[in-house]
């Protein structure tokens, strides 16, 4: 896919952590575990995305935890909290939605609050590496959550 055929979205994924557990949702089209996250609305940042996703898809109240960065507060220019990684997706043709690509930015995040909905769960590494690659988990979904619960991120 190239930009000149294909659009590009904007989404934010938060990758929920708290007691080497990350909090998955069953993705319902996908048939896939995944954190949190979707498209940006309008006039919403990354964050402001992050944190309404995690909301709606699990029921719980997260906090982002920032990456190290400078740190502007300006009356022109204001910092906001900067992604874990950003990764341009390849989404295939679904229904009546054709083939697009999604920007995501990844956030790094732990639960403060809320109560757990239904299709979602607390999931240890143990779990997550019996999950089939790009069957039950996407391969890049299982890489970044090894890396972030034996780094103990």
């Amino acid at each position: 896919m190239n930009s000149a055929t294909y659009p590009r979205h904007f989404t934010a994924t938060a990758y929920i952590i708290s007691h080497a557990e990350v909090l998955l949702i069953f993705h319902p089209k996908l048939h896939k575990w995944l954190p949190p996250g979707g498209h940006l609305e309008e006039g919403e940042t990354p964050p402001e995305c992050a944190y309404r996703e995690a909301l709606e898809e699990t029921g719980i109240e997260i906090e982002l935890i920032p990456q190290e960065n400078i740190w502007i507060e300006e009356w022109n220019a204001k910092s906001i909290v900067r992604p874990y990684m950003c990764l341009l997706e390849e989404i295939p043709a679904y229904k009546e939605t054709p083939a697009h690509q999604h920007i995501d930015f990844i956030y790094l995040a732990k639960p403060i609050g809320g109560e757990l909905s239904f299709g979602a769960k607390w999931m240890s590494l143990e779990a997550i590496n019996l999950l089939q690659d790009d069957i039950e988990i996407f391969k890049e979904t299982k890489q970044t959550l090894k890396h972030l619960l034996e780094n103990k991120i």
